[in-house]
């Protein structure tokens, strides 16, 4: 389904990825792991066309991405959960979920698309002329996955979703995310709690200085004593 070959970014002078490669399947749920500054975020902003490529490649659905602008890909089917949340805190719950039909082709499925989200995150429902910035971390986790759902993405890309969560609402947050990728759609999950993120994919590639040094299933990685090291403390 999803592609990077060689991928090269740079933000201004600064090369923030040298060499990113990774393959994602249909259904699949895969994992991005890394130290801080390694180029996690980098990497998902190529995938939703913030960040152009300097070089190498970005597949998607068989059809090469030249320079894709934010409102193609997410008119492709890529959704991203951004890492802060990026809520317009003034306006109502409801508001920010309808930022996620903004694209015209989302339109016609909103009341669909809004009862799922409601279905996903009851208090969502209960919140929704609230505004944004009055709720808890975990409920503006919520509304940021909410929205993006409002554009009925094939591809969820998820952006550190748990920081600043309470342990109750990951766990909630965690049951919607399974029941959305039993439906079908393809998660890569950007997470810093290595354990959290293994009890979540089915594979992960981690990223190191803006390399992809390693990838491998749960159960390859927990094996392999470097990244035991790095990333267990063990």
């Amino acid at each position: 389904m999803l592609s990077l070959k060689n991928l090269r970014v740079n933000h201004g002078p600064l090369t923030a990825l040298w060499d990113v490669s990774l393959d994602v399947r249909r259904g699949e749920k895969v994992g991005l792991l890394g130290a801080n500054g390694a180029g996690k975020s980098t990497t998902m902003g190529a995938i939703v066309g913030l960040y152009p490529r300097a070089s190498g490649t970005i597949t998607y659905d068989g059809q090469v991405l030249e320079r894709p602008s934010t409102a193609q890909t997410v008119a492709g089917g890529i959704a991203l959960v951004p890492e802060g949340r990026r809520l317009f805190a003034a306006m109502s719950v409801l508001e920010n979920l309808e930022m996620g039909v903004y694209a015209a082709a989302n339109r016609k499925d909103r009341a669909a698309s809004l009862a799922r989200v409601y279905q996903l995150f009851p208090i969502l429902r209960e919140k929704a002329t609230q505004n944004a910035g009055e709720l808890s971390g975990g409920q503006q986790q919520m509304v940021a996955i909410g929205r993006a759902l409002m554009s009925r993405p094939r591809l969820l890309l998820l952006d550190e979703p748990f920081i600043g969560v309470a342990p109750k609402l990951i766990d909630e947050i965690l049951s919607a995310l399974h029941s959305i990728a039993a439906e079908g759609v393809t998660m890569i999950l950007v997470e810093q709690n290595t354990h959290r993120a293994l009890d979540f994919v089915e594979r992960a590639y981690v990223i190191e200085n803006g390399h992809t040094v390693l990838e491998g299933s749960r159960e390859q990685l927990l094996a392999d004593p470097t990244f035991a090291a790095k990333f267990l403390g063990l």
